[in-house]
């Protein structure tokens, strides 16, 4: 029974180690997009808490999507898909960006949750539509596609 569960924790170890590197070549996950669109009223019912964390959220999605808007505005399309090499050398442009928009967004989420909560609660409702229609855009693509 021991090494049926050692055997089994080394292949989900295993496994994983092999998914991330294989992930490595992908653009963006459909995890780093946001799954809901709100109205204005739907806004002004929340406390100024939860739109932070939803102006955070929509920031977040544009901040690493909008740089490969020109290749792709679909989650999980690889490097190849759209004709780009997977040799080490361009999947390490892509890991070497996605770790650098990650860096930059922890500052920026800092930044969001310090000092937005001193914006009236009115501002951030209309940011929030405002960049959701960013994200509208930016799924639509350039052939008009959702």
């Amino acid at each position: 029974m021991f090494k049926l569960l050692v055997s089994f924790i080394f292949l989900l170890t295993l496994q994983s180690t092999i998914a991330q590197k294989t992930n490595d070549a992908v653009f963006f996950s459909q995890t780093k997009q946001i799954n809901r669109f709100y109205t204005i009223s739907e806004l002004e019912a929340l406390k100024k808490g939860e739109l932070i964390h939803l102006y955070k959220q929509r920031v977040e999605e544009i901040m690493i999507i909008l740089p490969f808007l020109s290749l792709t505005n679909e989650a999980g399309v690889r490097l190849s898909d759209i004709g780009i090499k997977e040799d080490s050398r361009n999947v390490k442009v892509l890991k070497n960006n996605t770790e650098a928009v990650a860096k930059s967004l922890e500052s920026t989420k800092v930044a969001i949750e310090e000092l937005v909560p001193y914006a009236d609660t009115e501002k951030i409702i209309w940011t929030i539509l405002y960049l959701e229609e960013i994200i509208k855009k930016m799924r639509i693509g350039v052939n008009g596609n959702f």
